[in-house]
């Protein structure tokens, strides 16, 4: 054990906490589209309406896979959370 009797991985999550909001937090205050993790999340698995601009606003496969991707892996998350890891 380290400091305080934190291990080492206790530092690194502290650590990837602390870069999270390095990240994130000058992107919420400078108020510029597309910089948060959201506004990436949003994108990368085309929830948006205006993501599907070249496709008449019809989903394709490819982006309901992504999007059922996504929400099985929150829904997992929430699960693993909620009951430490116990069912899932």
């Amino acid at each position: 054990m380290g400091w305080y009797g934190m291990s080492a991985w206790t530092w690194l999550w502290v650590a990837w906490l602390g870069a999270f909001v390095a990240i994130e937090g000058p992107a919420l205050a400078n108020k510029t589209p597309g910089d948060t993790l959201s506004e990436h999340v949003w994108k990368w698995f085309a929830t948006r309406r205006e993501d599907l601009r070249n496709t008449k606003g019809k989903a394709s496969a490819w982006v309901k896979i992504r999007r059922i991707v996504l929400v099985s892996f929150l829904a997992w998350l929430s699960l693993h959370f909620a009951t430490g890891g116990e069912y899932v």
